[in-house]
């Protein structure tokens, strides 16, 4: 149930109805990015977050994955709005069939250091 849950909310973001996916959040929502150290509490605001943001077309997302157990989860997912190319790893705890929490990295790509070639190969379509 769990996997089903994430699945849907992101599924809610893909259609760029961000009030509907709201609808996936628990009222006592809270939203952290650590990268950044910002902090958002509640549905509202974050269906007003995303509403916001300056993006260049419709959102999309595609999963690569998650795991779950019966109140956590991970999702790892490409994001774009066809300009912007992202990814973000979403760490969920859930509460009463909802979102209560969700702890986001958006991970930027950078270039293999020179000192791990002689142990590692880079692939070039990044499949993983």
């Amino acid at each position: 149930m769990s996997e089903t849950l994430i699945a849907e909310f992101w599924a809610a973001m893909a259609t760029n109805d961000f009030a509907q996916a709201g609808r996936w959040l628990h009222p006592e929502f809270e939203y952290f990015m650590p990268q950044t150290g910002e902090y958002l509490q509640g549905r509202a605001g974050f269906v007003a977050l995303n509403t916001a943001y300056p993006a260049n077309g419709p959102w999309m997302f595609e999963v690569r994955s998650i795991i779950a157990t019966t109140d956590r989860a991970v999702s790892d997912v490409d994001i774009t709005d066809g300009t912007l190319v992202a990814r973000a790893i979403t760490f969920h705890t859930l509460q009463d069939g909802l979102i209560l929490r969700q702890t986001e990295y958006w991970p930027e790509d950078y270039p293999a250091p020179d000192w791990r070639k002689p142990f590692m190969r880079v692939l070039p379509d990044r499949p993983f």
